[in-house]
């Protein structure tokens, strides 16, 4: 491997990382030589993700955790330094979705969404950025959406959530680069995960639809998200600041 992706002696973090996109990109952080905590709400899950990396020769440690409580996110963070003695890798992927016509939604419905998908990321971006300070520097990795970029009738609070993702995430850039923190955004589109299963379920056509439009022709595979994980947490991508990029089988590429 080449050193300039290199992870060994790094320290990841990734949020909702024990399973779907998370674990994809959690398990490409250990192949490359991280330590990686990964951060979820469901400790059977937690356990099998730390199993799965562990197999691959990582050191792995999982840890419950509510991200949309900010002592949380502080606890998370200190309890990566706890384990491992550094942070150098921050991954915000916890994120949920609630499919309802705008006019449907609770208000509560709508706070939930917000909270979980772009309030986290900032209250963990902050709780990990004194650690980052520390260590001459760090990444940080936050996950948007194709619906970033596109509306969807039945996903209101989550595009909103995704869209302020990729803002925040050129804030954070602008403000950090002094502090050599670089913060990129991905854009997974339809990826095969339990969200989109169960909008699959939901929202009727829906597979037809994305393989029709996905020029890849299919489905993306969490496994998917182990290179672009990996580019943007190595020295690799020291460069690149406040960029959201597009992983979706060229699917936003299409008029």
């Amino acid at each position: 491997m080449s050193k300039a992706f290199d992870l060994s002696g790094r320290v990841a973090v990734v949020t909702g990382g024990n399973g779907g996109i998370g674990l994809g990109m959690a398990t490409g952080l250990a192949q490359a030589g991280a330590a990686v905590l990964v951060a979820g709400r469901n400790a059977a899950k937690n356990a099998a993700a730390v199993k799965t990396l562990e197999a691959l020769g990582a050191k792995a440690a999982a840890a419950e955790a509510d991200v949309t409580v900010q002592a949380e996110c502080r606890a998370l963070m200190d309890a990566a330094l706890a384990r491992f003695g550094r942070l150098d890798v921050l991954v915000n992927n916890a994120g949920i979705n609630i499919r309802k016509q705008p006019q449907d939604y609770s208000l509560e419905e709508w706070k939930s969404v917000l909270d979980t998908n772009l309030t986290s990321a900032f209250l963990c971006s902050q709780a990990a950025y004194p650690a980052m300070l520390k260590a001459g520097g760090g990444k940080i990795i936050n996950i948007g959406s194709m619906l970033s970029i596109f509306g969807a009738a039945f996903a209101g609070p989550y595009g909103a959530s995704k869209g302020g993702m990729v803002q925040l995430t050129k804030s954070l850039a602008c403000a950090w680069a002094k502090d050599n923190i670089q913060v990129n955004a991905v854009l997974p589109g339809w990826i095969d995960t339990e969200l989109t299963r169960a909008a699959r379920k939901e929202v009727s056509g829906l597979h037809e639809r994305v393989l029709a439009r996905t020029p890849a022709g299919r489905w993306g595979d969490p496994a998917d998200f182990g290179g672009i994980a990996v580019f943007l947490a190595s020295s690799a991508s020291d460069f690149l600041n406040g960029s959201a990029i597009p992983v979706d089988g060229g699917y936003s590429s299409l008029a």
